[in-house]
């Protein structure tokens, strides 16, 4: 069984990350403070902790990988191919600006993937991964 993880990350405003979280990527909240708020993260924990100290970085680190720029840090979860669908057309509908728009990478290689990569309202950015056959995961 795999066992779900708890991530703790910044944000540089509360209501927004709210909206976002909750609105956008429709992920269920849990308990909550005036300085945090839980998620349910496809079964994993998410919490976003309001930082009043929080500067947006605009000054990103990234990472070649398939002829993109990847964003570094990033989380997100990796899902089935129709899921993953799902939610890129339901992001698209809701006008959510991408850092790499979806697309199949290693298209026809071991690992091939659908990708796309976001921020969130304070920077944080995430990745969603979709893939044909789970077991295709780790091969190289």
């Amino acid at each position: 069984m795999l066992r779900p993880f708890h991530l703790a990350i910044p944000v540089h405003d509360l209501e927004l990350a709210r909206s976002f979280y909750g609105l956008v990527l429709d992920f269920e909240e849990g308990r909550s403070s005036d300085h945090w708020i839980d998620y349910n993260f496809y079964g994993h924990q998410l919490v976003v902790h309001f930082d009043e100290n929080m500067k947006l970085n605009t000054d990103k680190s990234i990472n070649a990988v398939d002829g993109h720029n990847v964003p570094v840090p990033h989380f997100g979860v990796v899902l089935d191919m129709s899921n993953w669908q799902l939610l890129a057309d339901k992001l698209k509908e809701k006008g959510v600006e991408f850092v790499i728009e979806p697309y199949i990478r290693f298209k026809g290689k071991a690992g091939e993937q659908a990708t796309m990569f976001f921020y969130d309202p304070s920077g944080n950015a995430l990745e969603f991964k979709g893939f044909n056959d789970l077991s295709g995961l780790f091969e190289k």
